[in-house]
């Protein structure tokens, strides 16, 4: 059996309740919920490839001075070790907020485009329905990325691992879809905000400005990515509406903050 089978129908239903649970319990200001407390990695729980579930290998995942960090200092070689922090909780309809910026070089082993590149993740499947050597959840990612000095490269756009959505009543399968947001420095906090509506619609923004918008995000059925096949084997629904949030690291250093939620209203 994969490791999507029963553990995988399981996660499924206890999503479902865990979702109308509401968020973990932070600070609130204005109805937003902190999810990082700054200290610890209390509420997340890592998922690096090659590694099981829970164990942060390497210290990937750090927290110093109120800041969360991806860091690669004890890492040789990066050797495939892409890794995601997930939310302990699955949501379905909520604005999410944090800053990012860069630092630091990429690994010299990891693939050319991983440089000044990470990203969230929503809708995400469990980190515990990953198989041990998966490199990425299942999943719609809020890519980040920064100038490398070679014109335009906006941040902001959306990649579907195993995943494919709409636009304008139109199906789009390819894997990146641009935004309209601009080129920023490596080494400059940048406010990012995703609104996710269940399974109706998901919008970016980026210090405040809308650059991109999309609709009924769901699981690619041709499964041109095994992982998504697995989950579709394993009875989930093909129209995601719900799901986890992962923190990115695969191979870029890259520090996080001001980690908040909205629940909304279905």
């Amino acid at each position: 059996m994969t490791p999507f089978g029963k553990t995988a129908r399981f996660l499924f239903a206890l999503s479902l309740s865990a979702i109308f649970a509401g968020p973990v319990s932070g600070e609130e200001e204005d109805g937003w919920i902190t999810l990082f407390n700054g200290k610890d990695l209390s509420g997340w729980t890592p998922k690096i490839t090659g590694f099981p579930c829970g164990e942060n290998a390497l210290e990937t995942f750090r927290v110093e001075d109120g800041i969360l960090k991806v860091s690669y200092d004890h890492y040789e070689k990066f050797e495939g070790h892409y890794g995601h922090l997930y939310s302990n909780l699955p949501y379905s309809h909520y604005r999410f907020r944090l800053e990012y910026r860069f630092t630091g070089k990429m690994m010299s082993d990891a693939p050319h485009y991983v440089n000044l590149n990470s990203g969230i993740m929503i809708h995400s499947q469990s980190p515990q329905s990953l198989g041990l050597d998966q490199a990425f959840p299942v999943s719609l990612e809020f890519q980040f990325l920064a100038d490398e000095g070679k014109g335009e490269r906006q941040t902001g756009n959306v990649c579907t691992p195993g995943t494919n959505l709409e636009m304008d009543g139109e199906l789009v399968t390819q894997h990146i879809v641009e935004s309209t947001a601009p080129t920023f420095p490596a080494d400059e906090w940048v406010k990012i905000e995703i609104e996710v509506r269940g399974n109706e619609e998901v919008i970016h923004r980026v210090n405040g400005k809308e650059v991109l918008r999309y609709q009924h995000p769901q699981l690619d059925p041709e499964g041109r990515v095994e992982s998504s096949e697995a989950l579709i084997k394993a009875g989930a629904p093909l129209q995601l509406s719900y799901g986890f949030i992962a923190l990115q690291a695969e191979g870029q250093p890259v520090w996080f903050r001001n980690i908040q939620l909205l629940p909304l209203d279905e």
